[in-house]
């Protein structure tokens, strides 16, 4: 529609360009006859030139010749006076639309002199004749009509073509996307194998990159998953056995002391299962930690130290074990999850104290490096340490040292290497040189948060 009111509107506009000249022509021809005797206009036009004015096989066309006093000397009456606001200019053929008999026409008009000026009077303003010719608009739809026609009909032809071929390469340039989805429909549940770029037009390519990122994203998480829940299957049995084995001893026994006994072993091996249900939810919801669903916020890493060292200070009495705290005395500003902090600080420790024994010292420090704009958190014993050999092993979940009594679920150092990775920081463990004994190095671990320009970690506020 846009195009055929578009074409409509020029046809008209080429149609009137050689339908105009001819009646400025026809106007001019009229206003050459035009004569002046004796003060008065006559008009010398022969019958022929009368014929011929009036010759057409379509449209209507008139004429008219008024006076300079308005009278109309020869041609229609009918024919309306132009309506002009500026003074008349000789000689110069304009144009109009008017009505006549229930038809519209188009009128050439031009302003001729029909009076000299008399002797004395130059300064007087010419006296001027109108001469008018019009015709019918018939020809000119006609002209129009004939150039819409030519123009839209091969339209008509071309579009439904043009359809067919946007129909035929869409269908050939989406049919791998059929396939594609087709695939994917007809996929197992357990299938997250990437999909061939290959298969897919190079437009939609970015959109199967990023589609097999997810996939490798989930299948990495399902593997973690599987393997967090056959782990946690394994490590449960132990305590899950011993727990019910004391529980059977305990029935069976008939004296008060050995009744007393097995409960307290039920009691210890009840605690160790709680403390292995603990960590394996500590380690799930530090794998699962995302900056979405727990943004970090700026927090006071020695005001966080101080208050987990402080929930810790009764076990370290209980087990005679002298614990200290350093600090630099001034805040030090880190952008984190203040509970997974917590909980790695909290693993540190619980692993020190085990480790240390009796009249042994566990110290904790607060450092920061405002040069290099880092945090440290240290944790130190002088326990018996970690061999360098074993060093790249203990950060694996259920890996314990051959040959130790202490108990554990070798879960600890798993918590802390994942939680650090969600915070971009760094774990190491060094030897401690404040060691008394030099055959018994003991463990210095130190966990640095270090700064990114774009996403900082570190704020000094001293």
């Amino acid at each position: 529609p846009i195009s055929i009111a578009v074409t409509y509107v020029v046809a008209k506009s080429i149609a009137n360009q050689p339908f105009d000249r001819a009646l400025e022509d026809r106007v001019m021809v009229l206003a050459q006859q035009i004569r002046e005797a004796g003060g008065h206009i006559t008009v010398n036009l022969p019958a022929p030139a009368r014929d011929m004015l009036r010759a057409d096989d379509v449209d209507n066309v008139f004429y008219q010749i008024r006076s300079t006093e308005g009278t109309v000397l020869d041609g229609d009456r009918e024919l309306p006076m132009p309506n002009e606001e500026e003074p008349a200019q000789p000689w110069r053929v304009q144009f109009h639309n008017a009505s006549i008999r229930n038809s519209e026409i188009r009128i050439a008009y031009v302003y001729v002199i029909a009076q000299r000026k008399p002797p004395g009077r130059e300064r007087s303003e010419p006296r001027l004749a109108l001469i008018q010719v019009a015709e019918t608009l018939d020809k000119r739809t006609q002209l129009a009509n004939q150039i819409i026609k030519g123009v839209i009909l091969p339209e008509f032809i071309i579009l439904p073509v043009a359809l067919a071929l946007v129909w035929l390469a869409l269908s050939r340039g989406l049919s791998p996307l059929s396939e594609l989805q087709r695939q994917l429909h007809e996929r197992k549940p357990d299938d997250l194998s990437p999909i061939e770029p290959g298969q897919v037009p190079e437009e939609i390519s970015p959109l199967v990159k990023s589609l097999n990122e997810l996939l490798e994203r989930l299948s990495q998480t399902i593997q973690m998953q599987k393997r967090f829940i056959a782990d946690a299957a394994h490590q449960m049995k132990t305590p899950l056995a011993g727990m019910r084995t004391q529980a059977e001893l305990a029935l069976r026994q008939t004296g008060s002391d050995d009744i007393h006994l097995s409960l307290e072993q039920l009691a210890k091996s009840s605690e160790s299962a709680t403390r292995l249900v603990n960590q394996l939810l500590a380690l799930a919801r530090a794998e699962n930690q995302t900056s979405e669903t727990s943004p970090f916020v700026p927090l006071d890493l020695s005001e966080l130290a101080r208050g987990t060292v402080q929930d810790w200070v009764p076990a370290s009495l209980r087990r005679g074990i002298d614990m200290g705290f350093e600090h630099p005395g001034h805040p030090v500003m880190v952008s984190g999850n203040p509970t997974m902090l917590r909980e790695a600080l909290s693993n540190l420790i619980d692993n020190a104290l085990r480790y240390t024994p009796a009249s042994g010292s566990v110290t904790i420090r607060v450092l920061a490096d405002e040069a290099r704009q880092v945090a440290m958190l240290e944790v130190e014993d002088t326990g018996p340490g970690i061999a360098p050999a074993e060093r790249g092993h203990v950060f694996e979940r259920f890996y314990r040292i051959l040959g130790s009594n202490t108990e554990g679920s070798g879960l600890g150092l798993s918590i802390v290497r994942e939680i650090a990775q969600q915070h971009q920081a760094e774990v190491d463990i060094f030897d401690n040189p404040r060691s008394s004994d030099p055959h018994l190095p003991g463990a210095l671990l130190r966990i640095t948060l270090r700064m990114e320009q774009r996403a900082p970690f570190f704020e000094d506020l001293g």
